[in-house]
């Protein structure tokens, strides 16, 4: 018979109570810019066994979204030229499924989203479970509580994209990783082997835990003296072996009836590009073996995100915009978008772990012997430092969201060094939860468009930064609503987001085209993302128009449809 403490009925009151934020503040929300083709490629996948949509991040987030819809009445065309004739057409894919399939956009978008609820649920009590395996009831509360009442982790939990999926595969593959090297047994390598290879059916970037386990492995072999090289070597060997074994039949699955020859061409006309000629002839060469050609699908999607990485993305950031990235770009949006009572938890216990852990480090002058100690502790810190470098030196600018992963490891920190030098019953730390409670709570249900009073609340948050921090086309439904209550009986509109403003607006609706003075009267609603984009400056070598909306500046809007979409009415 299991039995729950007390300790666990907390939790799950914590997470039922999160969940609850997240499921009633998503009904409202529009399909957002990635989940159109996240959605629309998932259930492709799950009908077909075909992968030529979306083959960029892997499949399994969007396979566990697509399940519900399998018992839905779902119209997917693969008589459409987004199927049949484009190279992974996602795009035009997606809009018509949602809206010209006669399918049920916000039934189908709804019911995917409760799966990646699930994820949330599963991410916060993994957080609870390793917190409280290291610190205690206490500490595996704290770093609950500061996972589940985040409002960006919350935000990004409702939607049908790869970030919580990432940061809940980040989490359980350092758990196992972690509990192999502490406590070495054969259970424990293929849990470790298992979780790698899960994650990295969850999201590209969890390429990253092939270089953390090999330098955090070797560090533990050279301070530990418990284990031997060869041996270091051969288990991780064995973890990465196990885990990509199981990339094998899954991606096998989405091979399945997937046209070898369409498979080849897709291949080599996205690589086509790829600067590192080897890498794309190796993939090229795979795709051409039937036993091998779930790998090439795997390792096309990898390459795809190494090309974008480098590429870059048009952002708007702090009155720039630029295709290339800003050093700054992440720690501004962090110190933003970061409940301040988390920031002043982080930055507190950050001042502690300098004052005590790092000056004992230097006194003794021995880090190999905290390393041994802390083992657990030297995992974390070494992954935020190490994806946060690769964040701010990578050229991808498009949201808080992309190191999200790192939240989970930042609380179970805060949460250690809480309870080492302040004790559960902390007042502050008691304090500046329920402070964190209460703003989430008062955020409801514009999560996306989260910013803290050092940015003036969501209100002012565009600003700063749009895109996925604030603007994903989430509030077209929310506008719908306003003009059918305004009686507005045309409303040009120039959106930004996954929904389809004519599904949504019917006769209403107008395109607006930023360039046409003919349009500049009435009723106008713009999305922040291209707003901010069309009244901003162009960085150095950045050639694009960024002022086509500047004549707008003169006029103040009536009012902001969930912070993203700006309405004005123009004499």
């Amino acid at each position: 018979m299991i039995k729950f403490t007390r300790s666990d009925i907390g939790a799950a009151v914590i997470i039922i109570s999160a969940l609850g934020l997240a499921v009633f503040s998503v009904r409202g929300d529009a399909v957002t810019t990635d989940e159109s083709p996240h959605i629309t490629a998932g259930y492709s996948y799950l009908t077909q066994k075909d992968m030529r949509f979306n083959p960029e991040h892997p499949p399994l987030i969007k396979d566990l979204a697509a399940l519900p819809l399998l018992f839905q009445k779902i119209n997917l065309d693969t008589e459409h030229y987004s199927w049949k004739n484009d190279v992974n057409g996602q795009w035009a894919a997606g809009s018509h499924f949602f809206y010209e399939s006669g399918n049920n956009p916000d039934q189908i978008a709804f019911a995917a989203r409760v799966m990646v609820m699930a994820l949330f649920v599963l991410l916060c009590w993994l957080v609870y479970w390793w917190g409280r395996e290291k610190y205690g009831a206490g500490g595996g509360l704290l770093a609950l509580a500061l996972t589940a009442f985040s409002p960006n982790i919350i935000a990004q939990g409702r939607y049908v994209t790869t970030d919580v999926g990432a940061a809940l595969a980040f989490v359980m593959a350092l758990y196992f990783f972690v509990k192999f090297i502490n406590q070495p047994s054969k259970k424990h390598l293929v849990y470790a082997g298992l979780a790698f290879g899960v994650a990295q059916l969850m999201k590209f970037s969890l390429i990253l835990l092939v270089p953390l386990f090999i330098f955090t492995g070797l560090a533990y072999w050279l301070v530990s003296k418990k284990i031997s090289f060869s041996k270091i070597i051969l288990y991780l060997v064995a973890i990465f072996t196990i885990g990509y074994l199981l990339v094998w039949p899954v991606y096998q699955f989405h091979v399945w009836n997937y046209p070898m020859e369409r498979q080849k061409q897709d291949t080599e006309f996205t690589l086509r590009s790829y600067p590192f000629r080897p890498a794309a002839e190796a993939v090229l060469w795979l795709a051409d073996q039937p036993l091998l050609r779930p790998y090439a699908q795997y390792s096309l999607g990898l390459l795809m995100v190494f090309q974008r990485a480098g590429g870059g993305n048009t952002t708007y950031f702090m009155g720039e915009v630029s295709s290339t990235s800003w050093k700054s770009y992440f720690p501004a949006v962090y110190v933003l978008k970061e409940p301040i009572p988390v920031l002043i938890l982080v930055f507190l216990t950050t001042l502690l772990a300098m004052q005590k852990t790092v000056l004992g480090i230097i006194k003794k002058r021995n880090p190999g012997e905290w390393i041994k100690n802390n083992f657990t502790e030297f995992v974390w810190l070494t992954f935020i430092i190490f994806y946060w470098a690769t964040s701010i030196n990578g050229n991808l600018n498009i949201g808080l969201r992309h190191v999200l992963p790192t939240f989970p490891f930042i609380y179970l920190l805060t949460a250690g060094q809480i309870k080492k030098r302040l004790g559960n019953k902390s007042l502050l730390t008691i304090a500046l939860v329920f402070w964190l409670v209460i703003e989430t709570v008062a955020t409801y249900p514009y999560y996306l468009a989260y910013f803290n009073e050092l940015a003036g609340g969501p209100a002012n948050g565009y600003k700063y930064v749009a895109d996925s921090n604030l603007d994903w086309g989430q509030d077209l439904r929310r506008l719908t609503r306003y003009v059918d209550k305004n009686g507005i009986d045309k409303i040009k509109l120039d959106y930004f987001g996954g929904g389809n403003p004519q599904y949504y607006l019917g006769n209403k609706y107008e395109k607006l085209d930023a360039g046409d003075t003919n349009q500049r009267h009435g009723w106008l609603a713009v999305s922040a993302t291209l707003l901010q984009g069309g009244r901003a400056v162009a960085t150095k070598g950045f050639d694009q128009n960024t002022t086509y909306y500047r004549w707008l500046d003169k006029y103040e809007p009536v009012t902001k449809i969930g912070y993203s979409i700006f309405v004005y009415r123009l004499d």
